[in-house]
């Protein structure tokens, strides 16, 4: 075991990670399928006597978890699409177009990820009550964008700083134009690094909480993070209903993340290799 350690450190810290998170998902998991009773009687780390549904039940019809689940698919989903395009679109003038002042564009963009959301909320706010967005989908859609695609426009930059000069003349020379440069050669050699970013996007976007409370008030808008953070407050869940609201936020985030763990494998090696 100590030779292990010794040889292995970094395996060995990420099995030790690996445990810390997937530990907490199982006992979320557990104590969603049990009863109050069951849950008062024997504690969260008791396996359950059956599958107690209500809590489960109970949420799901409480904060309408189907129109919940829809918006949150509809706002991740649209600003993973439209992140990566606006990078790419960014990318591809800043990395390969070689744009002027290329150095202060970067440090724009890398300041933007700096800026805590705490300090977004009011010029958002402000912003989208002048363009008549407030309490829209389309107001949540268009902030994450721009938030994202400031990351994806960093990473992207560099990675298409170092894209084959030689490619780019050979498909100038054969009488391609500057867009199907771009979308023949360039997104299709970059698709494993675009895939990852659509991954990240749409799983950040999921698990964002803050601007989503702020910018949409109706029910009706609301996402899957912000029903989870209402009816928390408001006091009005047991122990078990709890953890089943907790499961139902985080499951289809990780069912999207094993949808497309391949991606992302194939990805991160592709960006290793080169």
């Amino acid at each position: 075991m100590t030779t292990a350690l010794r040889r292995y450190p970094v395996l060995v810290a990420l099995c030790v990670a690996a445990l810390f998170m997937v530990v907490p998902f199982l006992i979320v998991a557990v104590n969603a399928f049990k009863s109050p009773a069951e849950y008062a009687q024997n504690g969260p780390l008791h396996l359950p006597d059956g599958l107690y549904l209500d809590g489960l039940k109970d949420f799901w019809e409480r904060v309408d978890y189907t129109q919940k689940l829809v918006n949150s698919l509809l706002i991740s989903g649209s600003v993973a699409i439209g992140a990566v395009v606006l990078s790419v679109l960014n990318a591809y003038a800043i990395g390969i177009g070689r744009i002027k002042g290329r150095t202060w564009v970067l440090a724009f963009f890398v300041l933007a990820n700096l800026l805590p959301q705490e300090a977004l909320v009011y010029p958002v706010y402000w912003l989208s009550k002048q363009a008549g967005l407030y309490d829209t989908r389309l107001s949540v859609v268009i902030v994450f964008t721009v938030i994202q695609a400031a990351f994806g426009t960093y990473l992207l930059s560099a990675v298409l700083g170092r894209f084959p000069r030689e490619i780019l003349e050979a498909a100038r020379i054969d009488g391609a134009n500057k867009w199907q440069v771009l979308w023949r050669i360039v997104v299709p050699v970059s698709r494993p690094t675009l895939g990852v970013l659509l991954v990240f996007f749409f799983i950040w976007t999921w698990n964002e909480f803050l601007l989503p409370l702020v910018m949409l008030i109706s029910n009706d808008n609301q996402t899957v993070s912000v029903a989870l953070g209402v009816l928390q407050g408001q006091q009005m869940m047991d122990a078990t209903m709890t953890n089943a609201a907790a499961l139902l936020g985080v499951l289809p985030a990780l069912v999207f993340f094993l949808l497309f763990q391949r991606t992302l494998t194939r990805g991160i090696a592709v960006g290793a290799v080169k």
